[in-house]
């Protein structure tokens, strides 16, 4: 069986720096890894639009931006086909076809969707497409046979439900379908990086989080504002770092080789949590290295940005060239699901011809 990877993110803004480290870094590790025969890289345009009916042009100018910021983090072209969502029509019937295989109590039970619609105030009035979400995800995940997929933890019920899918379409028209296995990023600082001011989830709705784009001094004006220990209000005091923001970032970021060059006083990021834990070490030279760090990373970013900026022309050539193969891809599985469905009429030679000998043979009995 080939090894196929699937993953992608909604263009409702500029990507940020926990789509780096919880994605987009290993994509371009996975890319160049050799292992995969194919990787597709979603722009999920369609369902950005279920919680953005209203605003199509959002989701429209985004899309460079997303894209922008997948050929700046390294994803290349050659290697990965990257796409639009609703260039590809076969997802949306695939959708269909899956809506039939899942029950509204199991989507109400899936804990992404409950937490979705709690954070969009969605309670009174769920828009369905939104309520729909997993099955449009399963859609996506199956058309290209994904064996993998890259993910942040909060994803997991919704890999969930596209496996269970995948197993009662296979259990009620015979196996067609490949069960995804998912994959986290290594490091457990980068399941889930939280937002500057603290908040769980860095989030474009909270505007509480670093761009990928963002300008150096964004970078160190976001950083040197960021949420710490509250119980550290002198430097003497000691500080807390479970927990603690500006440490959830460096455990995400900083390797030793940073000690050396930004903050040679410390062997490694364990002898900095020590010192700041038992007192003496204040916030601001924690952030100072922590900017340091994130500018060193952030730059090459900023530099291939640029000059992609200079051809925009040229990147959605990329998107359009793309979606055209991803198209190929999702009609070649559409056609086998329809085949097991037993709804592919005009090329069931077989049926043709029974129904025709049927009704000759019962003309002869008249």
């Amino acid at each position: 069986m080939k090894k196929i990877i699937l993953t992608g993110d909604r263009p409702t803004g500029k990507l940020h720096v926990g789509h780096y480290v919880g994605s987009l870094k290993r994509r371009v590790e996975l890319q160049n890894s050799g292992e995969y025969d194919d990787v597709f890289i979603m722009i999920a345009d369609a369902q950005a639009l279920t919680d953005n009916a209203d605003n199509p042009e959002k989701v429209r100018q985004n899309i460079i931006e997303v894209a922008l910021d997948y050929l700046s983090c390294g994803l290349d072209p050659e290697k990965a086909t990257m796409f639009i969502q609703s260039q590809v029509p076969e997802l949306t019937e695939l959708s269909f076809y899956y809506m039939n295989l899942v029950t509204v109590s199991r989507l109400q039970r899936n804990p992404t969707v409950k937490s979705e619609i709690q954070m969009r105030n969605f309670e009174a009035s769920i828009p369905v497409g939104f309520f729909t979400y997993p099955i449009s995800q399963a859609s996506d995940i199956t058309a290209f046979k994904a064996t993998t997929v890259p993910v942040g933890e909060d994803q997991l019920p919704m890999i969930e439900q596209t496996r269970e899918i995948v197993h009662k379409f296979n259990t009620v028209y015979g196996e067609t379908l490949v069960e995804p296995q998912v994959l986290l990023p290594d490091n457990k600082a980068c399941l889930r990086l939280p937002g500057i001011d603290g908040k769980a989830k860095m989030s474009k709705s909270l505007n509480n989080c670093i761009y990928l784009s963002d300008s150096p001094e964004d970078v160190r004006k976001k950083v040197m504002s960021m949420f710490t220990d509250p119980n550290h209000l002198r430097v003497e005091d000691p500080g807390q770092v479970e927990g603690n923001p500006v440490f959830i970032y460096l455990d995400a970021f900083c390797k030793d080789e940073h000690f050396e060059r930004y903050l040679p006083e410390y062997e490694n990021l364990d002898a900095l949590k020590a010192h700041y834990t038992r007192g003496g070490l204040g916030d601001v030279k924690v952030k100072k290295f922590l900017n340091k760090v994130l500018q060193e990373e952030l730059e090459p970013i900023r530099q291939r940005r640029k000059q992609w900026e200079q051809d925009i022309p040229a990147v959605y050539k990329i998107l359009e060239e793309g979606s055209k193969k991803a198209e190929a891809v999702a009609a070649r599985t559409l056609a086998e699901v329809k085949r097991a469905m037993k709804i592919n009429y005009f090329e069931d030679r077989e049926l043709i011809e029974a129904q025709a000998k049927k009704y000759r043979e019962g003309q002869s009995h008249a």
